[in-house]
């Protein structure tokens, strides 16, 4: 199994480079950059400035705020630049972020991210090959590509593995045909999810897939783990206040409707819609809690992620310590879960 973990999606860009240095340290496979107040590429090349093993991947790219090519260039030179170590992780984000945050269209977004997907490959082929790209479908059209402006052809370049992250079964199907990998969010990486609706999505897609290695699925775990009671017990009441941000958003319920608590989505939708902001966190219920984040002991996590999530996934993120002193507890957690069968 590989390990990924993440990062404070609020870090200083000055931190970054420290922070991918600590996780190349405690021996984790990959770090994942999210974008949320940062542009997760900018991340992505920070990361790999400073670093020489892990692979860097964005959890995920905003595609629909940007032009296939525009990320198919940034993407090819990360993964020149880091020797191919880089990984374009796509996502959909929501309607209402991308019309009125990022000021762009939105259309139907399995259909548009298929179109992305190729669109982006088709560029880094040409890059490849330098021959001309020949793309035209109803959101995205790639034609033309004078040479001056192709940073190939080089057949010998890394075209970065694609991998795309979602929450409903269409994605995770268009990921089981199309992409390299997928990566499920947060709210929706429980094993019961993952069994009822992301495994068998990724099984349709694969029926109808052309590439040869067969789709990673990345589970976007949250854990509380702690060397210590009262350091599980701080960070359960951080995750509290994460999850009621974050089942605040319709589009993530579909795991409290998996276990009978949409109830729970209304009122916290109800709540941002009065602004009630500060109070979110006493709508998530302990049993939720219990349920979705399961908590350890530095010590007693390994065996707790490979009996939940051990036959499910490839992979598993699990975060860094808030305190670098106990780095060496989560390295002993990584290397466990690297070495089980």
């Amino acid at each position: 199994m590989k390990v990924y973990t993440g990062m404070d999606p609020r870090i200083p860009l000055r931190d970054v480079a420290a922070h991918a240095c600590r996780a190349e340290a405690a021996g984790y496979d990959g770090l994942q950059v999210s974008e949320t107040i940062h542009d997760s590429l900018a991340l992505a090349l920070l990361a790999l400035e400073h670093t020489e093993r892990i692979v860097v991947r964005t959890s995920v790219a905003l595609a629909f705020a940007r032009s296939p090519m525009l990320t198919a260039y940034t993407a090819w030179d990360l993964a020149r630049f880091s020797g191919g170590r880089f990984h374009l992780g796509l996502g959909t984000q929501i309607k209402q972020n991308i019309e009125d945050r990022y000021g762009m269209p939105w259309s139907e977004p399995a259909a548009r991210m298929r179109e992305y997907v190729t669109a982006v490959r088709t560029a880094f082929a040409t890059f490849r090959t330098g021959d001309r790209p020949a793309f035209a479908g109803t959101h995205y059209r790639l034609t033309r590509m004078q040479p001056y402006f192709n940073p190939g052809p080089d057949a010998e370049a890394p075209a970065p593995p694609v991998y795309l992250g979602g929450v409903n079964r269409r994605m995770c199907a268009l990921a089981g045909e199309l992409a390299d990998g997928f990566v499920t969010h947060p709210t929706n990486s429980s094993p019961r999810y993952l069994t009822e609706i992301c495994l068998p999505g990724l099984a349709e897609g694969a029926s109808a897939r052309e590439l040869p290695a067969p789709v990673d699925l990345i589970a976007g775990t949250q854990v509380i783990a702690g060397a210590t009671t009262a350091e599980l017990d701080a960070e359960r009441e951080r995750q509290r206040r994460l999850f009621a941000f974050l089942y605040s958003t319709p589009a993530y319920r579909r795991t409290l409707e998996l276990y009978g608590w949409a109830e729970m989505q209304d009122r916290l939708a109800h709540m941002i819609r009065r602004d009630q902001w500060s109070d979110l966190h006493a709508v998530v219920t302990d049993e939720v809690l219990d349920t979705l984040v399961p908590m350890a002991l530095y010590e007693d996590l390994p065996d707790l992620i490979l009996t939940r999530w051990g036959s499910l996934a490839q992979a598993v993120t699990i975060p860094l310590p808030a305190d670098p002193a106990h780095d060496h507890r989560v390295a002993d957690v990584v290397k466990a879960l690297q070495s089980a069968a």
